[in-house]
């Protein structure tokens, strides 16, 4: 099988033909049909991090494919079933996050494409118990991007406790922004959106917010603050500034959400105004396997809309340059050829 392998944090990713892997027990192997490119890889594969990936290893975390094999013991997941293999790649199930329904949070978990081998190839590894079904529908490059752009944007929505008609900001429509501005709307919020490409304010309106502000033509929080200020400001970009933004945009009672990661990302909050102004900030990171369920139930629904363009695994590190530079709407996902079954 191909795979994009990081050897180095250094250089490009190597295409390397591999021999494709046969499942241990309580895994399953997964024919990739599909894969995202999130920023989080970008950040795998240079080592930004304070936690670094093992080298070598394969990206990807928006992964999704036909499973080939199953592992001994595996019961739950069949042959020729569609599914997706998510960032949460395993948890352990046992200790109090797992128990009370955060195991996002767990702190035995491992994560596809990060800690162990991801979607970046043509066959992958998953445990059985966390490759979440795809609906009958969802064609795969509507899948991949749900799998971890979809799903964390949908936790963000969730962790900020949104009701009707509050005003929901979102800061950078990209892959991930474009399904939170669906989110937000879908709970009923009023929704701004903010970036410094046209291109994407204009897909963010077309998608259903209400407002967009092109933050580098006018002062953004001016801008949001003559709309009524933020009741929650959603972080997607990584610009250091965004996130003084996104803070002096809120009003009384904000809560602001924190999902991006930048490389060196340090977040200083004056106190006085946090504590007077009863301000929360809710880090949220990724999604559990029922969060991943539910956003499947919704695409396949027909209530949210995946603005995707394909890329061939052999263009992976121009496709890498084509987010780094913001050139791309949405998101670029990396379709693969249906090679020879590993039967």
């Amino acid at each position: 099988m191909h795979a994009a392998v990081a050897t180095s944090f250094t250089e490009p990713l190597t295409i390397e033909e591999r021999q494709i892997p046969s499942p241990g027990p309580g895994q399953v192997l997964v024919r990739i049909e599909a894969c995202g490119l999130c920023h989080t890889d970008i950040h795998a594969v240079h080592g930004d991090w304070p936690v670094k990936p093992d080298l070598p290893f394969v990206p990807g975390h928006e992964g999704v494919g036909v499973v080939e094999r199953l592992g001994d013991g595996v019961t739950s997941r069949t042959i020729g079933q569609r599914v997706a293999l998510p960032w949460l790649g395993h948890a352990c199930g046992e200790c109090r996050y797992c128990i009370d329904g955060r195991e996002n949070l767990c702190e035995r978990q491992y994560n596809t494409g990060y800690s162990v081998d991801g979607g970046y190839a043509e066959y992958a590894l998953a445990d059985a118990r966390f490759a979440t079904p795809v609906p009958d529908g969802i064609p795969p490059l509507d899948a991949a991007p749900l799998t971890c752009a979809g799903v964390t944007t949908y936790a963000a929505v969730k962790a900020a406790c949104v009701v009707p008609a509050e005003r929901v900001v979102v800061f950078g429509v990209g892959g991930l922004g474009h399904l939170a501005v669906q989110y937000a709307r879908l709970v009923g919020a009023q929704v701004l959106a903010v970036d410094v490409t046209q291109e994407k304010l204009d897909l963010a309106l077309d998608l259903g917010a209400d407002h967009a502000i092109n933050a580098s033509e006018v002062d953004p929080v001016d801008a949001i603050l003559q709309l009524g200020g933020a009741d929650v400001a959603i972080v997607l970009a990584v610009a250091p500034t965004v996130f003084d933004q996104a803070f002096r945009s809120l009003n009384r009672g904000g809560r602001l959400v924190l999902v991006s990661l930048p490389a060196a990302g340090t977040l200083t909050i004056p106190i006085f105004d946090t504590v007077l102004k009863g301000i929360s900030i809710i880090g949220s990171i990724v999604g559990t396997r029922q969060d991943l369920a539910e956003v499947f139930a919704l695409h396949a629904a027909g209530r949210t809309k995946v603005i995707a363009a394909e890329r061939k695994l052999g263009d992976v590190n121009e496709a890498m340059a084509e987010v780094l530079h913001g050139t791309v709407p949405a998101r670029l996902v990396f379709t693969y050829d249906a090679g020879p079954h590993a039967g």
